[in-house]
C-alpha cells in the first residue's frame, strides 16, 4: 500500500561521454617506397617523420613528441605512439610526405587506436586454419 502523501520520484539518467580518455594514440603505419630495395633504419625513419612535421608545421611541429615503439625493416611497418592532441598533426604530415631520398614514397596508415592492445590483431588479416 502506498501513502497518498508520499510523492514518487522519477529516475534521473545522466549520459556521460568521455572524449580523449586516453592520453596517447597509437598508429600502425607502413612506408611504401618506389624502390623496394631501399630499407631505412629506425633512426632514419624517425628523422624522416620529424622532417615531415617540420616542413608542414615548422619548429613547433618538429617538437611534437612521438615515439617509434616498434619497426620492422623487412615490411617497413612501424608502430608509433603520439599524445592525443598531436594525432592530427602527425597523421597529416605523414599523409603529405611524398619523397624519400629522391624517390616517390607514401605512408599507409593501417590502424589507429587509443589502446595499444587494439593494434595487436586485425580482423581483416585474420586467417582461419
Amino acid at each position: 500500500m502506498r501513502r497518498a502523501d508520499k510523492t514518487e520520484e522519477s529516475a534521473v539518467y545522466q549520459r556521460v561521454v568521455l572524449k580523449n580518455a586516453s592520453p596517447y594514440h597509437y598508429m600502425k603505419v607502413c612506408l611504401v617506397l618506389e624502390d623496394a630495395s631501399t630499407r631505412p633504419s629506425a633512426v632514419e625513419l624517425k628523422q624522416f617523420i620529424i622532417t615531415g612535421l617540420k616542413s608542414l608545421y615548422g619548429e613547433v611541429g618538429a617538437a611534437l613528441n612521438f615515439d617509434l615503439l616498434k619497426y620492422d625493416e623487412n615490411t617497413l611497418t612501424a608502430l608509433l605512439r603520439v599524445c592525443s592532441r598531436g594525432l592530427v598533426k602527425l597523421w597529416s604530415s605523414l599523409t603529405l610526405l611524398g619523397s624519400y631520398q629522391n624517390q616517390i614514397c607514401a605512408f599507409r596508415v593501417l590502424q589507429v587506436s587509443p589502446f595499444l592492445l587494439a593494434l595487436t590483431g586485425n580482423s581483416r588479416e585474420l586467417q582461419l586454419y
